[in-house]
């Protein structure tokens, strides 16, 4: 038996317990809901239901402009992809559809927002985009990438000839920077020249600005000469393993001559690699090699100018992982190739006037890609001033 002075305490410190479980049930915060309310009117007010409808029946000018691309466009490229980016109904939710998941995709490359603008602007959770945009992404490079990824060789060769002058070329190679947040213990690894955080993107472009070989993922310090060393490309070219046609003779020559990839001058040079000459004490022949080579490689620098100037993600220092950055780049290239063998978003996409052109007194008109500011690698002009100044005195 316990005494009366035990019974005591113990019914003190029961009272105790109990005011100070209700003193934590008064001060314990309310249950947070599961969905917010104004997200969960998704389907009855979202954008894609409602302002991308209206646009679609009735301004599809303002349409293409939302999403860089026609409606036509948008129904191709969705259903290239959906199967890869749908996702099951569950007892507790229901998925987002793959067409809501293609859209908030492509208004972030068009924009480069941050995923909480977009949650506001689509009624999907940051989060939630932070899953979507990578898994999008990767279906566009996984899928597309097939048609638009490709290259015929000998076709390329007679468009270099026919359209800049400069027989037996297969593609202008040529590197640039996208600009990343400092990855975690990453030390200098990206930290670049211009003093920034980078990955490089390599690649090689045909005489139409389309992309034929891309590769993405190196630490911004490397060059590009470095990079193109150590990249899939390179011991294709050295071994031949991309099926390059023979070598032919040039216009009015005999002597066969080999296809060659015109780059700038940090490349090394190579019987498949031309470069330009050294600028100084130069011959007439070889300013004028000079000038030739320049007009060929001038469309990778062309190209790069208006990817970035279209999918505007690429202007901004993307504030992601390197992984998931080379997703987004790889995506916008194959969007690039995508949009510009579209004859409905082609004049959208690349109007006149949008790379540049030159006169026929070697004047330089420069596209209106460049009056965007845009923040990949400027052209080298050295080569083309070197030339003008040439043909001047003539």
């Amino acid at each position: 038996m316990y005494s009366d002075n035990e019974i005591q305490a113990a019914a003190c410190l029961s009272v105790a317990l109990i005011i100070k479980l209700r003193r934590k049930r008064r001060n314990r915060k309310p249950k947070r809901c599961w969905t917010k309310e104004w997200i969960k009117n998704r389907e009855r007010h979202g954008i894609t239901n409602n302002l991308l409808r209206e646009l679609r029946e009735g301004d599809e000018s303002f349409y293409k402009n939302f999403l860089r691309m026609s409606a036509a466009d948008f129904d191709n490229l969705l259903e290239k992809v959906a199967p890869l980016i749908e996702r099951k109904d569950t007892l507790m939710r229901r998925a987002i559809p793959p067409a809501e998941r293609l859209v908030v995709t492509l208004r972030y490359l068009a924009t480069g927002d941050s995923y909480k603008s977009l949650m506001y602007l689509f009624r999907i959770t940051a989060n939630t985009i932070s899953q979507i945009i990578p898994e999008v992404c990767r279906a566009i490079y996984d899928v597309p990438k097939k048609e638009h990824l490709k290259a015929e060789w000998t076709e390329v060769a007679v468009e270099f000839e026919k359209k800049w002058n400069f027989p037996n070329c297969i593609g202008a190679i040529d590197g640039t920077h996208a600009n990343v947040e400092a990855p975690a213990n990453g030390g200098s690894l990206y930290f670049n020249y211009k003093h920034t955080h980078s990955i490089i993107l390599m690649a090689l472009v045909d005489a139409n600005y389309r992309f034929t070989y891309i590769n993405v993922g190196a630490p911004g310090r490397d060059s590009d000469g470095g990079v193109y060393q150590n990249c899939s490309l390179s011991s294709a070219l050295e071994n031949n393993t991309v099926n390059i046609p023979r070598a032919k003779p040039l216009p009015g020559r005999n002597k066969p001559v080999s296809y060659v990839v015109v780059a700038e001058d940090a490349f090394a040079l190579k019987s498949y690699i031309m470069k330009p000459f050294a600028n100084r004490n130069q011959s007439v022949s070889e300013r004028i090699f000079n000038y030739r080579l320049s007009r060929a490689r001038r469309i990778v620098e062309n190209a790069f100018g208006l990817i970035s100037a279209r999918f505007r993600c690429l202007r901004k220092t993307i504030e992601l992982s390197p992984k998931t950055v080379e997703r987004i780049v790889c995506a916008a290239w194959v969007l690039h190739n995508f949009l510009t063998s579209q004859t409905q978003s082609a004049s959208l996409y690349a109007p006149r006037g949008t790379f540049d052109v030159e006169n026929q007194d070697c004047t330089i008109i420069p596209g209106s890609w460049r009056n965007e500011d845009a923040t990949m690698v400027p052209m080298d002009r050295n080569v083309v001033i070197t030339i003008l100044a040439f043909w001047q005195k003539q």
